[in-house]
């Protein structure tokens, strides 16, 4: 019986990917597994270099692992395509970023510094995962589209409403972007993962069946330190 495990916005804290992947290889104990990645690894947090870096490197070879693009890595994206853009990424927490290429700097660093293969890894990014009964996106869909008319904006940047449950015709959504301290929040068509966990030091990652429709069948929780942004 097959499983997905889905773990939602990082904002650079490599301490909570750490546990999360140790979590979830206890879980699968070298099986096969998919382990898909919600998008906005950087920004906010004080080491997104080391998400960036331990994600590259590469997860268990016995899962299937599938990154997702967020806002924030497309903000970080944009401004190393583009100088025009970087006072967009830098309004957006970009400065944590850089500066969690040169931690003992007291300055924020060049965009030169951030290395090719973090690029190249960013430009690679997908905007969605779809399995029989799931979508995997970072923000949301819209309901009223197919899936390969959807625009980037929404893929990204989506707010659902308090009492919109809508997933996407027969499938679940499964998203983050929006976050609840007190979250997960879960509907019938759609599970919602973003508990802000880079200020409130809580992840929980959903764990899915892949053979059965809806939404999560368990949830790993990994806790670490709050952070408060100096």
């Amino acid at each position: 019986m097959s499983r997905t495990y889905a773990i939602p916005d990082l904002h650079g804290r490599a301490d909570l990917l750490d546990l999360a992947i140790e979590a979830i290889a206890t879980r699968t104990r070298a099986q096969a597994a998919t382990v898909v990645l919600l998008g906005d690894y950087v920004n906010k947090g004080p080491a997104s270099a080391d998400v960036i870096a331990r994600l590259v490197a590469g997860l268990d070879p016995a899962w299937r692992a599938v990154f997702l693009k967020g806002n924030h890595d497309g903000f970080m994206l944009d401004a190393l395509l583009n100088r025009r853009m970087l006072p967009l990424w830098l309004d957006n927490s970009g400065a944590a970023t850089l500066r969690s290429y040169a931690p003992k700097s007291d300055r924020v660093p060049d965009l030169a510094i951030v290395p090719a293969e973090h690029r190249a890894w960013l430009a690679r990014l997908q905007l969605l995962f779809v399995d029989a009964h799931r979508i995997y996106v970072h923000a949301g869909v819209d309901p009223s589209k197919p899936l390969d008319a959807q625009d980037e904006a929404t893929l990204l940047t989506k707010r659902y409403a308090a009492d919109d449950g809508s997933g996407h015709g027969a499938h679940h959504v499964v998203h983050g972007h929006n976050p609840f301290r007190d979250g997960p929040k879960l509907f019938a068509g759609r599970s919602d993962l973003d508990t802000m966990a880079w200020q409130t030091g809580r992840l929980v990652i959903g764990v899915f069946d892949d053979e059965t429709p809806g939404g999560p069948i368990d949830f790993i929780t990994v806790k670490g330190q709050p952070f408060e942004q100096g």
